[in-house]
């Protein structure tokens, strides 16, 4: 996503708890908010316009509900969730306080949610959860932003080769079982015959962001080469 944006012309500040080409901050606390928004303001003091926003951390943990351990479940409450919500409204409000600058509605918001938070899946409940939460908490905020002429929308991504993806069977298995599908576990296949890469949704994000999509906002737009037609 990063690279795709620096690609476009975008400066970029990625956030992350490890990697050396980020800021590195715990978004989980109140000190993480603080580095991340004194980073923000300043860039803005050196003249740049905060055009736009991207949220796009996730965990998953599999598991049937009966099985599922509050630990984990609360895990991706805050990582899936609490976290679009907390950056949000940090960057939200940074954006507003530039409207002067930004007439039109070049400024936008796009969460990175999943084809998981409208379609139910067989031992992934908690995950799901958290997506649907994040995908309507986005539109929501669509509606409170649209006054401020900044957009909001959502990019909902299915089976993608990810580190986290291959993580839970293997690259070769889990591909071939995402274009198959399983009938056992309720899950459609993949009609377009491959997963999405990374690339795939970088291309989506970017188009929302742009001014391509300048009267596009509140939207869910589904990458998952047809997995959840219904």
């Amino acid at each position: 996503m990063a690279t795709k944006l620096r690609d476009s012309g975008y400066s970029v500040l990625a956030t992350d708890r490890t990697g050396d080409d980020v800021l590195r901050a715990d978004i989980s606390s109140t000190g993480g908010i603080r580095e991340l928004e004194a980073a923000i303001e300043n860039r803005i003091e050196r003249g740049q316009i905060l055009e736009g926003l991207v949220n796009v951390a996730g965990v998953l943990h599999s598991g049937k509900l009966f099985d599922l351990q509050l630990e984990q479940w609360e895990h991706m409450q805050s990582v899936n969730t609490t976290s679009v919500l907390r950056i949000t409204q940090l960057v939200a409000r940074l954006m507003i306080n530039q409207r002067d600058r930004d007439p039109g509605n070049s400024r936008s918001i796009v969460t990175v949610s999943s084809n998981a938070g409208r379609t139910p899946r067989y031992a992934m409940a908690g995950y799901c959860a958290s997506k649907a939460a994040a995908t309507m908490l986005t539109r929501c905020f669509s509606l409170e932003l649209a006054a401020h002429g900044i957009r909001a929308n959502v990019v909902s991504p299915g089976s993608t080769r990810t580190a986290m993806l291959i993580g839970m069977n293997g690259e070769a298995e889990m591909e071939r079982a995402s274009v198959a599908g399983n009938p056992a576990q309720f899950r459609n296949g993949i009609p377009l015959g491959r997963i999405a890469v990374p690339e795939d949704i970088a291309d989506t994000v970017a188009f929302l962001l742009s001014g391509n999509a300048k009267h596009l906002t509140g939207i869910e737009l589904t990458v998952d080469g047809g997995a959840t037609l219904s």
